[in-house]
């Protein structure tokens, strides 16, 4: 079987748009773990490409999620992808040069979604996979705040008679293994959302004849993915890291801890959400757990309206890409 040229455009467009997926989400896994100084960012890269590829290797539950219960496949066309892609990595590269960590699981959502409206309408929408994305939704918003601030609550209490310096040096280990653990659960839901993509586009072009998930796009993917981090994600490291909270390691440790938590809970059940959101509201429910106050409200204000704003946005991008597709092709 041979791929076509409109075909091998497509797969371009979802690694380019994977690539961006290491500017603006990756990152996410290792924002606190740099922010702390526990570790230097080109170890923290490094570690985070790692576990990240490891974490794709884990399961398909999400890449299936995202293949075959967004849109239905037999009711769209390869310029569908194309479409939802050119969606992401438009938005997404907006919002990464005012430092703003998207959601990559938002905008891929709503970019095939609005997509797939412009192709075949609302029949085109497979509510199957639908749901899970609201279940996502409550997982990163509700679970992961609430995670991190009973996880750091239980820190103060359990370390409150211990010096501070000691606290801050044990921590400053375990928040190794609390970013490993993070950046193999990004692996595990983000990494797996542009290999789902990747497989519904070899169908689509006719490379394969049902949904499968070859064991070369989950290399290629995954990689193209930790390069985009090791190029672009400091912006994404400073906002989450440094501007939405004053960190510690034991703040770090109960943050990453908790959303990694949330994020493999979600992956096992084949729930795609987004890793932005999930370590944004564990770092906010750490500060929350030390008084309000300790939260800098203005950038969490920003953050959220880019969460808000991007499935409307990449919603009628894609739509009206899809539809100069049609007309075009």
């Amino acid at each position: 079987m041979v791929a076509t040229p409109l075909l091998l455009f497509v797969l371009i467009l979802i690694l380019w748009a994977e690539f961006v997926n290491g500017w603006t989400d990756a990152a996410n896994s290792i924002a606190t773990v740099v922010s702390t100084r526990v570790l230097s960012p080109k170890i923290a890269v490094i570690l985070a490409t790692t576990l990240n590829i490891a974490g794709t290797f884990s399961g398909l539950e999400v890449a299936n999620t995202i293949g075959q219960g967004i849109i239905k496949s037999d009711m769209v066309s390869i310029t569908t992808v194309a479409a939802a892609m050119i969606a992401i990595i438009s938005w997404s590269t907006l919002a990464w040069k005012y430092g703003l960590p998207t959601s990559e699981s938002h905008a891929l959502v709503s970019g095939l979604t609005g997509a797939g409206l412009a192709v075949a309408g609302i029949s085109a929408l497979e509510w199957s996979g639908w749901q899970k994305v609201f279940i996502g939704l409550t997982f990163s918003t509700f679970l992961g705040f609430a995670l991190a601030y009973l996880i750091f609550l239980s820190i103060a209490w359990i370390f409150k008679d211990k010096p501070i310096s000691r606290v801050r040096r044990w921590f400053g280990k375990l928040q190794i293994l609390s970013a490993a653990f993070m950046a193999f659960g990004h692996g595990s839901n983000d990494g797996q959302k542009f290999i789902g993509a990747f497989a519904l586009a070899l169908l689509l072009g006719g490379v394969t004849q049902e949904f499968v998930i070859p064991w070369w796009v989950i290399i290629l993917c995954a990689i193209t993915m930790g390069i985009g981090t090791s190029i672009g994600g400091w912006r994404i490291i400073r906002t989450m890291g440094t501007r939405l909270a004053k960190l510690e390691p034991q703040h770090g440790f109960a943050a990453e801890t908790a959303a990694a938590s949330a994020i493999e809970i979600a992956s096992r059940f084949g729930i795609p959400l987004s890793t932005t959101h999930t370590i944004s509201t564990a770092i906010m429910g750490v500060g929350a757990s030390q008084g309000l106050r300790k939260i800098r409200w203005g950038v969490a204000g920003n953050i959220v309206s880019a969460w808000i704003l991007t499935f409307p946005i990449c919603l009628v991008i894609s739509f009206i890409v899809a539809k100069i597709f049609i007309w075009i092709f």
